[in-house]
Parts: C-alpha cells; structure tokens; sequence
C-alpha cells in the first residue's frame, strides 16, 4: 500500500483507509503549565474512567466501567473518614518485535477515584461485583427512623 507523509506532522497516513487519517492537533506541541490538564500514559486511564453515582431509597450506588479488567486488578477500599476509593491498572500489551502497530488507543495505566460517603451510609455492609466490563459497588442506608409521634388529649 501507498503511504504518503501527513502535511501536518510527521505522522503517516494510510490513503485507502479512511479511518487512519488523524485530525490535525494544533495544540499538540504546544507545553501545558499545569499537570491537571496534561494527560500523560500515567493518568489517562485515570482520566478515562467513568463512574456514576446514584442514591436511591435503600442505597448508594456505584457503577464504574472497567473494560477489559479482571476483578482481580481492581481495588474497592473504605477509609476510616467514610471515603471509598476505587482504583486499579490496566497494563499495557507486551510488544512483539515482529508485530506492526497501526493505532493504540486503548488507555493503560493506574487509574484511582475516591468519593467522601454521606453519614447515613453503612459503612460494614458495603458490596461489590462485577459483570460485563461494569463495577457496581453498593452501599446500603441506615433507616431513617421515624420519630415516635404520641397524640396528647387536650382538657378543658
């Protein structure tokens, strides 16, 4: 196949495959100042993760995607201070010397979000499973205990 050199870059593209031309980035080499908005290898499996949080009358509920991992390379940990943390790595795909890599997209590296739990969270019956590529942690209530309401007759 002809390959032909990108006009913007040093970067190549593959004439007839329509998907392997890149978008121009202009701001590529550009140095960032801060490293919150830098994405390095390090911290863009961290970025990437995706969580959802949602309370519903008995619980809270945590549903983090976690594509391609085993329950054993991921971490769900309750800290004294009522945080839960989620964390775990992806390792990167060992390389052949003989293989030919067109595209790696898919992030690898540590990835760790943490999240302070309300007070009305039980902190010892917290549970986790995961199915599909999909972290569910749950972390059950206390019951709202309703106050004693007692009628009192009036005289007179």
């Amino acid at each position: 196949m002809a390959m032909i050199p990108s006009f913007f870059g040093s970067r190549r593209s593959n004439v007839f495959d329509p998907f392997s031309l890149d978008v121009w980035d202009p701001f590529k080499d550009f140095p960032l100042s801060s490293s919150l908005t830098s994405q390095t290898p390090e911290t863009s499996a961290f970025v990437n993760t995706r969580i959802d949080w949602k309370e519903t009358p008995e619980a809270h509920v945590f549903k983090a995607d976690v594509p391609g991992l085993k329950k054993e390379e991921v971490k769900v940990e309750v800290e004294d201070d009522r945080v839960l943390q989620i964390s775990g790595e992806r390792n990167m795909e060992k390389e052949d010397k003989n293989d030919t890599w067109h595209r790696v997209e898919r992030s690898s590296g540590k990835f760790m979000r943490r999240f302070r739990l309300p007070e009305n969270a039980k902190m010892d019956q917290i549970k986790a499973s995961m199915e599909n590529g999909v972290l569910t942690v749950t972390v059950p209530k206390l019951e709202v205990k309703k106050p004693d309401v007692k009628a009192i007759d009036i005289s007179g």
